[in-house]
């Protein structure tokens, strides 16, 4: 039975941030941006790691407040919460703002990793978002992303419920250490 107080309760977490968290340092600190009620949170908070969450909806950061620390701010007409800091992973799903693009990278912390799953071009064909504003254009995750090393990419159409996406999972260099490249293992399907 649904939780109408909490449409999102029970929701899990996207399989391509499920897939690709095994890139993450254990112990990792993770940024949720646009967490909604937390699905992702939970996820990383029960692999032990410290989350934080940033939505502009109070009510959404109360219910994702019980996985980690929560913020509530709008990050499209205010300033960005987190300028200076550093996270292990950023993740974001279903949520598109061109002009924080460039923050959300940002906060990729040496060795870090961001998984980044939206809306893309083609989606107007089969549902919302439909706005251009909201959909990502062929290569744009990926020309976002040119100081991360990318891991994995995909950019297509998925069926079930019907949508077209982009989704990246890449990594910013890590310190200088032993010389040997890093390694991130990749997992098939």
């Amino acid at each position: 039975m649904k939780d109408m107080a909490n449409p999102h309760a029970g929701l899990a977490p996207s399989e391509w941030i499920v897939k690709w968290s095994h890139l993450l340092a254990p112990g990792a600190t993770v940024l949720d941006v646009a967490c909604g009620q937390g699905r992702h949170m939970q996820w990383f908070a029960g692999r032990g790691h410290a989350v934080t969450g940033v939505d502009r909806s109070p009510e959404a950061t109360q219910a994702a407040s019980a996985f980690g620390h929560t913020l509530t701010a709008d990050i499209e007409s205010g300033p960005w919460p987190f300028a200076g800091e550093a996270f292990g992973a950023v993740v974001v799903t279903n949520y598109l703002w061109r002009p924080r693009m460039a923050d959300i990278v940002a906060a990729v912390a040496p060795g870090g990793v961001l998984l980044y799953e939206t809306f893309a071009a083609g989606n107007e064909s089969v549902g919302k978002p439909s706005r251009p504003d909201f959909l990502l254009q062929p290569g744009e995750l990926l020309a976002a992303c040119r100081e991360l090393r990318v891991v994995a990419y995909e950019d297509g159409f998925l069926a079930e419920p019907p949508r077209f996406v982009q989704r990246i999972a890449a990594v910013r260099a890590g310190e200088a250490g032993s010389g040997q490249p890093a390694r991130h293992p990749l997992r098939g399907n």
